[in-house]
């Protein structure tokens, strides 16, 4: 006799409704929802109906020399890495422009505040937003968001592009923006020039200075010892001790050849006379040349001393107006120019923003963002798995 065996039987699955199907977005993950779609949708929605069209004017100019020579071996390899004077130049015109006194000095040509603010129902492009408040340094960094200036290194040229909600606001706020640069440059070559010319001015009145209080020295030490040139006297009375002596000499041999032919002739006396009359003016004008405290001797060195100090202060002012030439040369040579190759343009239509690249940089980006953090779930289930 058999066990009794009971076996459950369910409901025919063949006579069941089939199941209900969800809907396609519920099978969307949560995570895709929120990291991809949301991010998107908003930006869509930002772009497509709420951003404000921005009219672009753009401008391109050059900080150079007035000369520019050729760069040396070393200034070409400087100039390869991106590094040149007017690179440096160029480069204190762009941190000028978006500086504080820049800004302060725009707003002398252009309302920033009617240029900034907000148009329609655009709350994040303009000045002020709920991001940054009415004060002059956020009144900068909205402007550094509708103001882009750039170098090409290769080229020295610099680019100015400026945003604006209108067109003629844009141009207005690039040819401010050019003058301001122009005044700098100008500032920049006045100080040059200032510092370099009166430095060499300086040198040049101080030589002028001095040559003229030797000349005065001169002039008072001729006055006081009433002759012109000692050197020159002392000469003279050379010459007239020589012409002395020659006279002595011919009158001993006058007076040799008288004696030999007449011992007792009464010339004897008088040319003896004479000879002594000579000889004790030679030794006058011998004790006038030296000898003595007051002869021309101790004299002529301090005259001498101020000859060559005269001579070097001379020499100081020649010099010292030759600097000053080459000073103004050099700073001519040195002077800096802003040059406009193209002025602003005044925009005939909105370029900006680029409504369907920003999207699609948006979604590219998302769903980047969700791909990596769905592998990195992906390997942390796997690990707690194993």
């Amino acid at each position: 006799m058999t066990e009794p065996s009971i076996a459950y039987v369910g409901p025919n699955a063949a006579l069941l409704p089939p199941p209900a199907a969800k809907p396609w977005w519920k099978k969307i993950p949560l995570a895709f929802l929120i990291v991809v779609v949301v991010p998107t949708v908003l930006t869509a929605i930002y772009y497509l109906l709420i951003a404000a069209p921005l009219y672009v004017s753009e401008s391109r100019f050059v900080v150079r020399q007035a000369n520019q020579q050729q760069s040396s071996p070393l200034g070409f390899i400087l100039q390869g890495a991106g590094f040149s004077t007017s690179s440096f130049d160029a480069y204190a015109v762009h941190e000028h422009a978006l500086s504080q006194e820049g800004v302060t000095e725009l707003e002398r040509s252009v309302d920033l505040e009617q240029a900034l603010r907000p148009r329609g129902l655009d709350f994040l492009t303009g000045w002020p937003t709920p991001a940054n408040g009415r004060s002059e340094s956020d009144k900068r960094k909205a402007l550094k968001r509708f103001v882009v200036v750039g170098l090409d290194a290769t080229t020295g040229i610099s680019t100015l592009r400026v945003k604006a909600f209108d067109a003629k606001t844009a141009r207005d706020i690039n040819l401010a923006m050019l003058d301001s640069g122009e005044r700098l440059v100008n500032r920049l070559n006045d100080r040059a020039m200032t510092d370099t010319l009166n430095d060499a001015r300086r040198n040049r009145e101080d030589a002028t200075r001095r040559l003229t209080d030797v000349q005065r020295r001169l002039a008072d030490y001729r006055n006081r010892e009433q002759f012109v040139d000692p050197t020159r006297q002392a000469s003279e009375g050379s010459a007239l001790i020589g012409n002395l002596m020659a006279s002595v000499a011919a009158l001993r041999a006058e007076r040799a050849q008288v004696a030999s032919q007449a011992p007792n002739s009464p010339q004897l006396p008088t040319i003896d006379a004479r000879i002594a009359a000579y000889e004790q003016q030679v030794a006058s004008e011998r004790a006038k040349i030296a000898g003595s405290s007051n002869s021309l001797a101790s004299r002529i060195s301090d005259y001498q001393a101020l000859e060559l100090e005269l001579e070097l202060r001379g020499k100081e002012v020649v010099e010292a107006s030759s600097a000053l030439v080459s000073a103004e040369q050099e700073v001519r040579r040195q002077k800096l120019y802003l040059e406009r190759i193209v002025n602003p343009n005044l925009p005939d239509k909105p370029t900006e923003p680029r409504r369907w690249l920003a999207i699609l940089t948006v979604l590219v980006s998302c769903l980047m963002i969700y791909g990596l953090g769905w592998l990195i779930w992906a390997g942390v289930r796997e690990h707690r798995q194993l």
